[in-house]
């Protein structure tokens, strides 16, 4: 039996949606998985979108069984956290407005080139911190003005995906500020939205949301829901780091005082360190580094790398031809071919959508001059020497950025669970890695709440609770004169030596 209340966890990714509790046994935080539901895009003449409706469903469907395995008495908050940079348009009435558009959608290709007629790139970093992607919310709400059948002379407000989930809960729009930086119209250093990207969009001010911070109680859940639910009326919703990344990092198990960083990684792998300033500086915008607000006003340095994503479309196309093998197969797979022998660059463009995965990748290395893989075996090893490689590559110049040394890299999310490619990232930055939880975003989701409901008074105490609730396990580093020579053929590959960036 739980020694308290339970918190809930709504933790809603790229592939599935997840109810957790958390509850506390023996002293330590247990993390349980009440339900799982698909979490996918839909293609509907030529773009993609969020299926919302059904994501909500799947919200209800988990707090309803959630009641049935707890009692809604033992229940005690909520905690929302999804991807970032994707939005809707909600009217007067609160009313979602037409269908949620995915980040993969093609509408902001060549966005930023329309943008500099209006503001420079130099501006947009400069006054947000955050690095250039067509998945952004600026590029799609570019878009958004561009287009003639948009929602938006209709909307009242915009609101991000996990504020859209908390507004169906409990009835209040606000949008929570680890979400609202990920989008390029926050001013991390003026905590505000930036009034000259705005206007360079040609976007009522208006139109954005208020603010709120991650540990904010925004209330209790609302009737209809309880009614369709039994969730008691007691029951907090409860902000957390509504980017789900944000929640991610506040669960890494670094001890105080260690000069740490972190990857989250799964379908992106997003590495970076936790500051307490932003880094907006010449160095941080040539490497297209990013200033993302993190939990209890701390700054999240970091870059995103395409990451898992490549093994996923791999897997999807796999698929389809008959072979319906499980990520754990996938990586006992890529143990059994040899290593360091061809790369892709993950970031390049490519790679970004959905496509016949192995074949772009084959096509990749023939126009390089490079092996060409054969099989899926010799394909998944390439895709995860490649990401290890880009890691460190990343990692060199994050270092370079902030100006010291990292002396060892946390990795948290589900792609820890492939020991192949952990083992490579320890190899590929010859340093230690250490790895979990798994579960790291649902573990901070819940972490958060109990810091603004149930006794724990600080980040670091969250952190010690997490590090001495979950099992964590260690990587050195193995061959790393290996590594460093096929570095040299990596960084080659990137033509980084004649001054460029693969983004």
């Amino acid at each position: 039996m739980a020694d308290g209340a339970v918190f809930l966890a709504v933790d809603l990714g790229a592939g599935s949606g997840r109810i957790i509790a958390g509850l506390m046994l023996g002293g330590r935080l247990s993390l349980e998985e009440v339900y799982r539901f698909k979490s996918e895009p839909v293609e509907k003449s030529g773009n993609l979108y969020w299926d919302f409706e059904g994501l909500w469903a799947g919200v209800l469907e988990g707090l309803r069984l959630s009641v049935v395995r707890y009692g809604a008495e033992n229940i005690s908050s909520i905690g929302v956290d999804t991807w970032g940079v994707d939005y809707g348009f909600i009217d007067k009435s609160g009313q979602l407005l037409g269908k949620v558009r995915h980040y993969r959608d093609p509408r902001t290709k060549n966005m930023y080139e329309d943008l500099a007629k209006h503001v420079s790139k130099d501006v947009i970093f400069e006054k947000t911190g955050i690095q250039f992607m067509n998945i952004n919310t600026l590029p799609q709400m570019r878009a958004e003005v561009k287009d003639p059948d948009s929602l938006l002379p209709l909307a009242d407000q915009f609101l991000m995906v996990p504020d859209l989930i908390n507004l169906s809960l409990t009835g209040q729009a606000f949008c929570e500020r680890t979400n609202a930086s990920t989008t390029q119209l926050y001013n991390p250093t003026k905590k505000d939205w930036s009034r000259t990207l705005f206007e360079a969009l040609q976007l009522p001010l208006d139109l954005a949301p208020k603010f709120v911070s991650p540990g904010t109680n925004l209330g209790m859940v609302k009737a209809s829901v309880r009614n369709q639910t039994g969730i008691s009326a007691e029951t907090n919703v409860v902000t957390v780091g509504a980017h789900d990344t944000a929640s991610a990092v506040a669960a890494v198990p670094a001890k105080r005082g260690t000069k740490f960083a972190y990857l989250s990684s799964g379908t992106w792998s997003l590495l970076g360190v936790e500051l307490k300033k932003p880094i907006i500086t010449p160095l941080t915008r040539s490497y297209n580094f990013t200033n993302e607000v993190g939990v209890f006003d701390t700054i999240r340095l970091l870059k995103n790398i395409n990451g898992l994503w490549v093994v996923q479309e791999c897997r999807r196309v796999w698929k389809t031809q008959g072979n319906n093998w499980c990520y754990r197969e996938l990586a006992e797979m890529a143990l059994g071919a040899k290593r360091l022998q061809s790369f892709i660059d993950p970031d390049d463009e490519r790679f970004a959508g959905r496509c016949n995965m192995p074949l772009v990748i084959q096509d990749y290395c023939r126009e390089t001059g490079q092996d060409v893989p054969e099989g899926p075996a010799e394909i998944l090893r390439l895709v995860t020497d490649s990401l290890a490689m880009k890691i460190r590559f990343v990692l060199e110049r994050l270092e370079e950025v902030i100006g010291y040394r990292i002396e060892v890299l946390h990795i948290i999310g589900g792609g820890g669970q492939n020991d192949q490619l952990n083992k490579s990232i320890a190899s590929s930055i010859n340093r230690p890695v250490v790895v979990g939880p798994y579960e790291a975003t649902a573990a901070g989701n819940v972490m958060i709440q109990k810091v603004a409901l149930d006794g724990l008074r600080s980040l670091g105490e969250g952190r010690d609770l997490i590090g001495e609730s979950f099992q964590t396990r260690r990587f050195e580093p193995a061959h790393p004169d290996d590594w460093a020579t096929a570095y040299v053929r990596f960084r080659n590959l990137l033509n980084c030596d004649s001054g460029g960036f693969s983004s």
